[in-house]
């Protein structure tokens, strides 16, 4: 299998990361609908922080994503806002979760 290298004007890198939300107490909240939004978000942050995505899958109570990143990406930062912004939007666009989830937390904490 080669892998591609990245480069810029001062290194040759390949950062890959493996990411894995759970949804918070593991509740089955997560159908495709909502997996394709949080997708749709992801994308969005992403390319602020030099991150591309690289793979996507979700379970009912998880996402998982596969990306890649720069050196000065700050991985932190883009997983605090992307978890910020997907949980505020999706409880809006899909009022419905709520049901679903323990007193509207969204995400569990990340530890790394």
């Amino acid at each position: 299998m080669h892998m591609d290298l990245d480069r810029n004007t001062h290194s040759v890198f390949m950062l890959n990361y493996h990411l894995v939300l759970a949804v918070k107490y593991r509740r089955q909240a997560i159908d495709d609908k909502v997996s394709q939004r949080a997708k749709e978000i992801f994308e969005y942050i992403a390319p602020k922080y030099k991150i591309t995505l690289l793979e996507w899958e979700h379970g009912k109570g998880h996402i998982n994503a596969m990306y890649k990143a720069n050196p000065r990406s700050e991985i932190s930062k883009f997983i605090n806002a992307y978890k910020s912004a997907s949980s505020r939007l999706v409880k809006k666009e899909y009022p419905e979760i709520l049901t679903k989830l323990w007193n509207e937390a969204f995400w569990s904490k990340v530890f790394a």
